[in-house]
This record gives structure tokens, C-alpha cells and sequence, in this order.
């Protein structure tokens, strides 16, 4: 299938690792020119060379940190500046399973609210700073990425995904009628370069049997960010491979 992605422009937010290099790097095959940024400005450097030369396109890494409206505001500008535009928000940067997962009388409020400061408020940060170039142009894709803990309690950084379903219909509400689509995935446990051979290799209890790897999240988004997808809005995509055994309607 042709995405019709060729042209378009992105920006990918916690793109130097993980899901989010992942997901850069399969925009790019479909033809997209890529801002990929993070705090740490060595990894995404080599990122973007790394995703450049495999793919032929743009990749412009730009140091943004999302806790801050000024440093998101700079990053989108530049990114504007850079690529001439802003087709498709990739909200994908956050700490890997929280920072607060352990018992009641172990966890710290100051812990629970940079979690949600960073993958709520921030990914919020940079859709209100997305969407005013998206409107003009009248076309537009935000894509939330998120995460099954949302579904299964256990860990208090868990409430932040759940907060990205309201959040992302929200969005999906003020700003469908623009053209613009909003949506939401959930990926479960996910094989990145932080992941262990013998973990990645390990039988897990989801209907496929084994972690999804990085590049089939990339395949997700790739598809939520392509004009093919304007039939899909305001919903949550749970990419895990089927885990647990609920239905919902």
C-alpha cells in the first residue's frame, strides 16, 4: 500500500532511542523528512546521521526538552524553519515506564508529577504548538504514543497513559473539523536497543506470543500518520501484540 507519505513533514519527539528512533525511521522510508528530538544531544546526533544515511531523507535532530513551553516553542519554530513546514506530531517522549513504580510508601509526588509534566502536559505542549500551522494548512496528524499500563493497574506512572486517552479525544474533538486527526497507541512490552537478547527472545503471555519489536510500532504510526487513516480519530490503537484476555466495545 501507498501511504502517500512522500513529502510530508514530521517531527518526532523522544527520537533518538526506542520507539521513537523506530518510528522516525519508518516515516522516513515512506518519504518523509524528519525533526527528531531529545534532551541529550550526542544520541540524537548520531541518531539522525544513523537514520539519514539508511533512508535518504532529512533527519534534523533538535535538543528540546517538552517540560518547557519556551524550549517547545524554539523546537517547533526551528523545525518549521528547517523543514517548511509541520505535516505529523509523533508525541512519543518520556521516561520508559515511569519514574514511579514501586509501592505506595516508596513512591514520591515529585516523581508521579514529572511523569505526568513530561508525557502528558508536554505531549500537550507540543500539540498546541503544532496546531496552529497544522490548521492553516488544513491538513495534519497527531499521534500519541502511550502505553498498555493504562489498562492494568500496578504502577502509579500508569494514570499518565490513561490521562493520553482524554487528552488525545479531546484534541481529536477541537481539532478533527481542520483536517487534523488525533490518535493514541498503546504499545506493550516493546523490543528496543534497551531490551536483552534473552528478554527479546523470551515466550511472552500476549496472543502472538513473543515482544513486539520497535519497527512494528513504526508500521502503526507510519499508517495513523498517512492520509489513508482520516477514518480514524479520537481512538486508542493498543499495539501489544493482544494482551489480556478483556474485549472492549
Amino acid at each position: 500500500m501507498d501511504l502517500q507519505l512522500s513529502g510530508k513533514k514530521a517531527i518526532v519527539t523522544g527520537g533518538s532511542v526506542g520507539i521513537g528512533k523506530a518510528t522516525a525511521r519508518e516515516l522516513a522510508k515512506e518519504g518523509v523528512d524528519v525533526v527528531i528530538c531529545a534532551r541529550r544531544e550526542d544520541v540524537l546526533k548520531q541518531a539522525a546521521e544513523e537514520l539519514s544515511a539508511e533512508s535518504g531523507r532529512r533527519i534534523v535532530p533538535i535538543v528540546a526538552d517538552t517540560t518547557s513551553a519556551e524550549s517547545v516553542s524554539g523546537m517547533v519554530r526551528r523545525a518549521l524553519d528547517e523543514l517548511g513546514g509541520i505535516d505529523i506530531l509523533v508525541n512519543n517522549a518520556a521516561a520508559p515506564g515511569g519514574l514511579v513504580l514501586g509501592p505506595l510508601d516508596e513512591s514520591e509526588d515529585v516523581d508521579l508529577l514529572s511523569d505526568i509534566d513530561t508525557k502528558v502536559v508536554g505531549y500537550f505542549r507540543c500539540a498546541k504548538a503544532v496546531a496552529p500551522h497544522m490548521r492553516a494548512r488544513g491538513w495534519g496528524r497527531i499521534i500519541n504514543i502511550g502505553g498498555l499500563a493504562a489498562r492494568n493497574a500496578g504502577t502509579f506512572s500508569g494514570l499518565r497513559n490513561a490521562a493520553l486517552v482524554h487528552l488525545t479525544k479531546t484534541l481529536s474533538n477541537q481539532l478533527g473539523a481542520h483536517g487534523i486527526n488525533v490518535n493514541l497507541v498503546h504499545p506493550g512490552a516493546t523490543i528496543t536497543e534497551r531490551t536483552s537478547a534473552e528478554a527479546a527472545s523470551a515466550p511472552l503471555g500476549n496472543d502472538i506470543g513473543r515482544m513486539v519489536d520497535a519497527a512494528e510500532i513504526g508500521y502503526v504510526v507510519a499508517f495513523l500518520a498517512s492520509p489513508k487513516s482520516t477514518a480514524i480519530a479520537g481512538e486508542v490503537v493498543a499495539a501489544g501484540g493482544g494482551v489480556g484476555s478483556a474485549v472492549y466495545q
